[in-house]
């Protein structure tokens, strides 16, 4: 059976014809007007009426038509701009299940929606347990299979939520329009008009972090709203909760319409705890994703520090590790602008030395695997500040791991190659010849897989003109390769395939930030692709769960 499309309706003045006078017909009433529905519900004059359900027909809430169901009710109890037909139909009353039948036929034919309770087959469709919190809506279902569950699981959802998230929509929400507003209607990836992404959607698209060039005028103009897009991607939810409107009015102006720089320096006046004798800044790495993974010192750093400047890959459950009394800084980077908020952060983090703060660089991965460690090392020195360099679990050697790839077997694979799918400036590096006993790991190549596999499985170019005559070594199409999205989170994703079919995986899936793409014959050893199509996807890990530990770490 395949599952449910799930959708929100706009239900405002719309008549919802509720078959029934029980509790469940009080509750169905209570939904539909919370919704700025009409509801009506048809009951003999004899029937027991909810008292919840009498006091809405007294109140002018509900209308009571005083009589059994008739089919003609589905074309005679709606609004007139619709020509009276119902907007949909619910049955509340299991005992008579010939006339529920009947009833669902009925609607099906004339492409009425209809719920029947305790009988999925006769429906179109079924209420969710809802969260509500201003205009954030949280929906569960289990497709008619267990409704308590459902209305357990909806709670438990809830409880992990924090306070006055809803506030917090209704604010980006906000901001979003005035960014529309303010500077365009439509924006543009790869110069094709496109309209703002559906919120709901699983995935970005592969274009999300893409490199935004000096002359490409229409992200220029959009500039603002994939910063937007940057938060609501990577802030973790607590932080988002509590972000205020002196927040909403800093990011907008944080970019002119006019210059790629950052503004508002940094003044410190935030940092009140924390202040040591000796200030220090420390470069750390936060690993592949999960909390239990960091070490010891990157999380005794994380509660000890003043100041912390994160990348903005580093997940949210490492985040929610900061003490609230600690400021954070997120990195305000996307394609295009990494050079100008490096600066920013560096600049940050040195005034806060100059105060004689603890500042703590948290870095995703391990800060020297292409993390520009080395680079903010030199930097600080050169200021007098010696760092302190604390290494974290590269995703490069992690990430295939928790998707079953051994980098390296016997017979298989005897040597791994770690290498990034975007130079400076957005150039894309030489990529490696094939070299069919060898792993190869990219960084930060999704957002331009396209162009990396044409360039793995095409001729090898070169500057060296003595190289020209050689034969090419190109990649054949058949190697098996896996793209790992955020590795040992619980929403983790594998997406195995060859180099032939993984670019139509990741447009037809769609991208889930951070990534890497592996490659190499290793990827089939525990996993064999064989059989299963052009493409495989896995969602989700729970490989730490079962682990023993620090309970806040896990």
């Amino acid at each position: 059976m395949a599952p449910p499309l799930l959708t929100a309706q706009d239900c405002e003045g719309a008549v919802h014809l509720i078959v029934g006078s029980n509790p469940l017909a009080s509750a169905r009433c209570g939904k539909s007007i919370e919704a700025g529905a009409k509801p009506k519900i048809v009951a003999p004059t004899n029937s027991e009426v909810h008292y919840v359900l009498a006091k809405l027909i007294e109140d002018g809430q509900v209308q009571w038509i005083k009589k059994s169901f008739e089919d003609g009710d589905l074309t005679s109890q709606g609004r007139e701009e619709v020509d009276y037909v119902v907007d949909a139909v619910l049955v509340t009353s299991s005992s008579n299940t010939a006339r529920n039948t009947h009833i669902s036929q009925l609607c099906r034919r004339k492409r009425i929606p209809v719920n029947v309770i305790d009988a999925p087959n006769l429906c179109t469709f079924t209420l969710l347990s809802t969260h509500s919190d201003g205009p954030l809506q949280i929906g569960i279902t289990t497709s008619g299979k267990g409704c308590k569950l459902a209305s357990r699981i909806r709670r438990e959802v809830a409880a992990l939520l924090p306070p006055r998230l809803g506030e917090a929509v209704e604010r980006l929400g906000v901001m979003r329009r005035r960014i529309w507003e303010e500077d365009h209607k439509t924006y543009q990836y790869g110069g094709i008009a496109q309209e703002a992404e559906d919120d709901d959607a699983p995935s970005q698209r592969p274009a999300f972090n893409r490199l935004v060039s000096e002359d490409d005028v229409g992200a220029a103009k959009t500039r603002r709203l994939r910063w937007l897009s940057q938060i609501c991607e990577y802030w973790p939810l607590r932080r988002l909760a509590s972000i205020t409107d002196d927040d909403i009015e800093a990011v907008l102006q944080s970019y002119s319409s006019s210059t790629q720089q950052l503004q508002q320096p940094f003044d410190g006046a935030s940092l009140n705890n924390g202040i040591r004798a000796k200030p220090q800044i420390i470069l750390a790495g936060s690993g592949p994703g999960s909390p239990a993974l960091l070490t010891m010192a990157t999380h005794r750093s994380i509660q000890n520090a003043s100041l912390i400047l994160a990348d903005k890959l580093v997940p949210a459950p490492v985040l929610d590790l900061i003490p609230r009394r600690t400021p954070v800084h997120i990195a305000r980077k996307f394609p295009g602008n990494a050079d100008a908020a490096q600066e920013e952060f560096l600049q940050l983090g040195l005034e806060a030395l100059k105060k004689g703060h603890t500042v703590l660089r948290l870095k995703q991965g391990d800060p020297y695997v292409y993390g520009r460690g080395a680079e903010e090392f030199a930097f600080f020195r050169s200021h007098g500040f010696t760092p302190v360099v604390l290494p974290g679990i590269t995703s490069s050697l992690s990430a295939p791991l928790f998707a079953a790839i051994p980098p390296t077997h016997r017979s298989v694979a005897d040597q791994v190659l770690i290498c990034t799918g975007t130079g400076r400036k957005g150039a894309a590096p030489e990529p490696p010849p094939y070299i069919p006993t060898q792993t190869v790991v990219f960084l930060m190549a999704l957002h331009r897989l396209t162009s990396l596999i044409d360039a793995l499985t095409g001729a090898v170019s070169t500057s060296d003109p003595s190289e020209k005559t050689r034969e090419p070594k190109h990649w054949p199409q058949e190697v098996p390769c896996a793209v790992i999205e955020r590795a040992s989170c619980p929403d983790q994703r594998v997406i195995r395939s060859t180099l032939q079919h993984v670019c139509a995986a990741i447009e037809e899936e769609g991208s889930r930030p951070p990534g890497l793409l592996v490659v190499g014959w290793s990827c089939q050893v525990l996993m064999d692709l064989n059989g299963k199509g052009r493409w495989i996807t896995e969602e989700g890990f729970a490989g730490l769960d079962d682990i023993g530990g620090h309970p806040d770490l896990v």
